[in-house]
């Protein structure tokens, strides 16, 4: 039979300390909603703290006009040891239509950032929502859960 990494840990003789965002941890919750007015942009939403490990998410949105896409990423920042990290609106969910009103998945498969942990200084990963391909109207939402401690 085989044990997760984690398990092997506690399981060892002396056992090892397993982060609490690998167990135990408690599950916090980001939300926040936008007013697209016939724009494109790059909207900042939340802002998720170092070291959270990000377990799922859904973005949400009216039907925001023809050609329209959707993608969820983060702004540029700087990691934890200072250096600084690019912008990537499509890290967690790549550019779909938005041209009917839905709720689809972010952070949907380990290549989007499921059960990653984030990598930031003391100001945390700013995350975006990009609303491109055409001017957009209408509202936009985004909600995380992550664990942290």
């Amino acid at each position: 039979m085989a044990n997760s990494i984690q398990y092997a840990k506690i399981a060892s003789t002396p056992s090892v300390k397993v982060k609490t965002n690998e167990l135990a941890g408690r599950v916090r919750a980001a939300f926040a909603e936008y007013e697209a007015s016939a724009e494109q942009s790059t909207i900042t939403m939340f802002v998720i703290p170092n070291g959270a490990r990000l377990l799922s998410g859904a973005v949400s949105y009216d039907a925001l006009g023809s050609s329209t896409t959707i993608s969820v990423g983060y702004a540029a920042h700087t990691k934890a040891d200072g250096t600084a990290q690019a912008v990537d609106v499509d890290e967690f969910k790549a550019a779909a239509a938005s041209t009917s009103a839905q709720s689809v998945a972010v952070l949907d498969t380990i290549a989007l950032g499921k059960n990653s942990v984030t990598d930031a200084n003391e100001d945390g990963v700013p995350v975006t929502v990009t609303l491109a391909g055409a001017n957009g109207t209408g509202t936009i939402q985004l909600q995380m859960l992550y664990v942290i401690d």
